[in-house]
């Protein structure tokens, strides 16, 4: 009876530590994503993904930030998601714009914005932060908007991701490259923030960007995907969770030749 007990103890003292370790694991993710949400720039540490040039297009590209987007940002975002997702969505669509209207300003949703400056004043470019200490004529003087990706940093499947809510380009500026340039861009900023993989959701009627992260992008159908955690669940959704994973040698890839990941 007493060596019962004590195997029995002994179960139980073996259990706390692993219980411990998974709390601990927990903080250090929860103080992971902090830390990465906190950068208000994540541009900086890519300065040569500023800008992006090729035949017929000049852009520039800036941060952002849901809760600090003004009203005509706000106006551009809403009417870029109703012209480029109302199709794929179909009759789920009014239900969905009213949860990407509140998804588009929540403190934790962060951007990068594509100003066209093809035809913008060729001077010096400022940052958002130059811009945003001087007048609001500085906006419309690089450019219109023509697009842009919404990312968070969540915890998904108990690890750090990259999370892509959005990745939207006005239709005169797709094909041109700019949507692999952005990816490429997100990819670095995860890497750099620690992340374990980038996670993105896509209608399977969008028939145009599941080719493209697939195809072009190599992503790959999640194992938290309706179609991944059952056949059945999957037949009924009407859309895919994609993700691409980072071992430490793709890392390293990404982090060193710029050259080639800022190739279109």
């Amino acid at each position: 009876m007493e060596s019962k007990g004590l195997s029995r103890n002994n179960r139980e003292n073996k259990a706390k530590p692993k219980r411990k370790e998974i709390i601990e694991k927990r903080k250090a993710m929860d103080a992971l994503i902090k830390v990465a949400s906190a950068e208000k720039d994540y541009l900086s540490a890519f300065p040569a993904f500023r800008h992006y040039q090729i035949s017929g297009l000049s852009a520039f590209l800036e941060s952002g930030r849901g809760d600090k987007l003004s009203s005509p940002v706000k106006q551009f975002i809403q009417n870029l998601l109703k012209a480029n997702m109302e199709g794929p969505y179909g009759s789920e669509w009014p239900a969905e714009e009213k949860v990407k209207r509140r998804e588009m300003v929540a403190p934790e949703a962060h951007y990068v914005f594509v100003r066209n400056t093809s035809n913008a004043s060729s001077g010096e470019f400022l940052t958002t932060s130059e811009c945003e200490k001087t007048s609001a004529s500085c906006v419309e003087e690089r450019g219109p908007i023509v697009g842009f990706v919404h990312f968070r940093f969540v915890i998904e499947e108990e690890l750090p991701v990259l999370y892509v809510y959005e990745l939207q380009l006005e239709p005169h500026v797709q094909g041109k490259g700019l949507g692999k340039f952005l990816m490429q861009l997100i990819e670095l900023i995860a890497c750099k923030n620690h992340m374990g993989a980038v996670v993105l959701t896509v209608q399977k009627a969008n028939s145009a960007a599941m080719n493209f992260y697939l195809c072009k992008m190599r992503y790959v159908t999640s194992t938290i995907s309706p179609s991944r955690v059952d056949p059945l669940i999957g037949i009924e959704k009407s859309y895919e969770i994609l993700c691409k994973t980072f071992s430490n040698e793709a890392k390293a890839i990404l982090e060193e030749p710029l050259e080639l990941v800022h190739s279109v």
